[in-house]
């Protein structure tokens, strides 16, 4: 049947009609990339390397231009925006990918003793990879099929409905690098149907997934029921990156204008729809007065709009269901007492999906809006009180607890002591912890993405760790001399 990807910012525009696929078409797909998996793994790594090189060039030069346009209007995002994640991003990793694929190979036996030569191999997964991608990110979206493919394997890859248009010039690109046209299978459509077909199959061999954590935890569950019923042929990797309650913790020492600026930033850019969106604050009540006024401030002079006018900040959320949560939130934030409304508090979906960035003040530190993921400009604070000298080490403890997230968070204070204190305290709390910056911008080749609790398997994209789970290794020891007795010399004696 034939689906639509509307442009979020006019829904009364259609960004890409497409095909969705049935389960007959899934199974045609994974039967269609196993048949090219011996080729491919085949193929020495030099020239798998060689694609995706070949990619990232027409990423960041013919194409740049066109996967930007195709992420602002179907994605939401801003020139910025769309800059840093489908031509920067993107290119990072497929070239950043290569060299750790590189430093991974090269790590062989340091010993061999006399007569003998010790190697590994790394090997592709037996079956073949599921990769489940995201609208927010294109970066994201190329990275979950194109990483366990460049390592050899073959891949089926769902796309979110909601990034048809640029994910779809990302796996045309690649063909255009050469990459064979069966070892990744792009397969749009019902996400219950497909992912019940791919997990049904013997040969799944791994998830590579990034979304919500709802569905990331029903998936890892149904992986386990299969392996309980023995109906792979192997014990499935599973690599997921899923939600966040990301902070931004101020000690009393920070740079009050350089913390309220960070903040704004980290909530509000792309309406707060990346996993690494600061969603909650911890304020010290003696800089609460100027943060105050910087933040309210600063989030009154943010531009909302359409993507392509660049005065624009702030765009649309993605589709009507995340719409209808937020706007249902500042709803009931109206009668809640607990919540003071900061700034913000409006939405209109007339012409596109507008939510105007908010932010709540809660009374109690347990209140649900410090601890509720909204995927959205929505952030709600804590103002604790930093009178006592164990304040901000109770600070630190109320953020570590009252969160089942681990992505990332962000400590400011120019305190040294402080900041000691908050990195010790959070070591569990963020897999990406940030020190008087904002909570989002993680880059390729610098800070490798990823979180634990339930944010994910901290596996970090971007690193050579990543690539690690889309291997299977292989020792092998081989003898140049020939043995010619069965005892051993103690059995002589």
């Amino acid at each position: 049947s034939l689906s639509k990807q509307l442009n979020p910012s006019d829904h009364s525009k259609t960004v890409a009609s497409y095909h969705t696929a049935t389960p007959a078409d899934v199974s045609k797909a994974i039967d269609a990339a196993l048949a090219a998996k011996p080729a491919w793994e085949s193929l020495p790594f030099a020239d798998r390397a060689a694609v995706f090189l070949k990619a990232a060039d027409l990423i960041a030069g013919k194409y740049r231009y066109d996967i930007m346009a195709a992420t602002m209007l179907g994605q939401g995002k801003n020139a910025w925006q769309a800059e840093i994640d489908a031509a920067a991003e993107l290119a990072d990793f497929f070239r950043f990918n290569v060299k750790y694929a590189e430093e991974l190979y090269s790590q062989q036996p340091e010993h061999h003793s006399p007569g003998v030569w010790n190697r590994l191999e790394y090997r592709p997964l037996e079956g073949f990879v599921y990769a489940v991608s995201p609208f927010n990110f294109t970066a994201i979206a190329g990275n979950l099929p194109g990483a366990p493919a460049l390592m050899g394997n073959v891949v089926v890859w769902k796309p979110s409905d909601y990034a048809i248009a640029s994910n779809w010039l990302v796996y045309n690109i690649l063909l255009e690098a050469g990459l064979p046209k069966d070892v990744i299978q792009f397969v749009p459509g019902n996400p219950v149907e497909i992912t019940k077909t791919v997990l049904e199959h013997k040969q799944f061999a791994a998830l590579h997934y990034t979304g919500s954590t709802a569905v990331f935890r029903k998936l890892y569950g149904a992986i386990g029921q299969g392996v309980a019923e023995g109906r792979y042929g192997s014990y499935p990797r599973i690599v997921g990156e899923t939600g966040g309650k990301n902070f931004h913790l101020v000690h009393p020492s920070a740079d009050v204008e350089n913390a309220a600026v960070q903040t704004v930033r980290g909530a509000f850019e792309y309406q707060g729809q990346k996993c690494s969106a600061t969603s909650r604050a911890y304020v010290p009540k003696s800089l609460w007065p100027e943060f105050k006024e910087r933040l309210i401030a600063e989030t009154k002079n943010l531009k909302q709009g359409v993507p392509w006018d660049h005065a624009n900040f702030v765009g649309p959320v993605i589709h009507e269901a995340s719409f209808k949560k937020l706007s249902g939130a500042i709803d009931e934030a109206k009668s809640d007492k607990d919540l003071e409304l900061v700034v913000g508090g409006t939405y209109d979906s007339s012409k596109g999906y507008f939510v105007q960035p908010t932010v709540y003040r809660a009374s109690s530190p347990s209140h649900k809006y410090l601890s509720t993921e909204f995927f959205g400009p929505v952030l709600t604070l804590y103002v604790y009180d930093d009178a006592a000298p164990d304040a901000f080490s109770k600070a630190c403890e109320l953020v570590d607890s009252t969160s089942e997230y681990g992505l990332t968070g962000s400590v400011f204070a120019s305190d040294r002591e402080a900041l000691r204190l908050a990195e010790e305290k959070l070591r569990n709390a963020a897999g990406n912890f940030y020190i008087n910056c904002k909570s989002t911008g993680a880059v390729v080749g610098q800070q490798p993405f990823g979180g634990a609790r339930a944010s994910g398997t901290d596996d970090k994209a971007g690193s050579a760790n990543l690539l690690t789970r889309f291997v299977n290794i292989r020792s092998i020891k081989e003898e140049f001399a020939t043995t010619t007795k069965v005892l051993y010399p103690s059995n002589e004696v």
